[in-house]
């Protein structure tokens, strides 16, 4: 059996079946539905292109216009840390990240940055990425994120760990904030989900991980909640995370996870991984918090397969 196989067929979808689709099974979770609309807590798709999948999973939600609405500005926040090809599976898919900048231009929004705090160099990552393009063709606006003085200090009084963070200025004066991540590996963190990629909205990452990370990543949620969060589950770096050795890390799944919830969006992603959301500890330490639920037998879900 094919490794992509198994995670996708056995181990994984198993527990994902399990709570995505209740007593159903795995042919339920696959079952093809139309993308109708309802007040669905989580959106699950798979087996399409990236820009495809959104394309039905925003539609099911009720269209952008739900999330953005005309004259309002815009923050697409992807994770562009690397300095990799999209085949490498470091960042977003560069198809989902132009796609979702569409549908807010397309909603009215008056204005559209997507930026990330890189760990490689910003203009490389941009670049290499195949995001800054993306993002320009569809009406966007990319913004460097390597400059201190753009990054404005926050209180975080509901932190446990982390109490103030220098956070973005657009952060602050947007009022949309759609969170992209990747779901890949990560060394320190486990994975690296919806959680986990707003570290790159915070210029002093160096904090999280000398003081509790999985701690940081949770309390940085009691400030602020991303008003959607999309995670490109379209290729994953099973291993060597975050920034992957080569293509042989990844594995090809074309599943996407949407959901307002960001507790629950990373428990749906990290079962799509292989993992139990209760064994990944800034998933169980925001569900302890009330910042959102890892428990997905308890939402509306709806299951999509293109």
């Amino acid at each position: 059996m094919k490794r992509r196989d198994f995670l996708v067929s056995g181990a994984s979808a198993g527990m994902l079946a399990g709570a995505l689709a209740g007593s159903g099974g795995v042919s339920q979770l696959a079952a093809a539905v139309l993308p109708q609309q309802g007040n669905f807590d989580l959106v699950a798709v798979r087996d399409g292109e990236p820009d495809v999948m959104f394309d039905r999973a925003i539609a099911s939600l009720g269209g952008m216009s739900k999330f953005v609405k005309k004259g309002q500005k815009v923050v697409v926040k992807p994770n562009i840390g690397w300095d990799v090809s999209p085949e490498r599976a470091g960042n977003t898919n560069p198809k989902l990240v132009g796609r979702i900048v569409k549908h807010c231009m397309d909603a009215g929004a008056s204005e559209v940055y997507v930026f990330d705090n890189t760990c490689d160099a910003w203009n490389l990552c941009y670049k290499n990425s195949g995001i800054e393009k993306a993002v320009k063709d569809n009406g966007g606006k990319i913004v460097p994120g390597n400059n201190e003085s753009a990054y404005k200090p926050i209180q975080i009084p509901k932190g446990k760990s982390l109490k103030d963070a220098k956070v973005h200025e657009l952060i602050l004066s947007s009022d949309v904030l759609i969170n992209v991540p990747v779901l890949k590996h990560h060394s320190s963190a486990s994975l690296s989900l919806a959680m986990k990629n707003l570290m790159g909205i915070v210029w002093d990452r160096r904090f999280w991980h000398r003081n509790d990370l999985h701690q940081c990543i949770a309390d940085l949620i009691t400030w602020r909640k991303p008003d959607l969060n999309i995670i490109d589950g379209y290729r994953v770096m099973m291993r060597n995370g975050p920034r992957g050795v080569s293509e042989a890390d990844v594995v090809v799944m074309k599943q996407l996870i949407v959901s307002r919830d960001i507790v629950a969006a990373d428990a749906a992603a990290a079962l799509i991984f292989g993992s139990k959301p209760e064994d990944i500890p800034h998933i169980r330490i925001a569900h302890e918090m009330k910042l959102g639920t890892m428990k997905l037998d308890t939402l509306k879900i709806n299951r999509i397969k293109i």
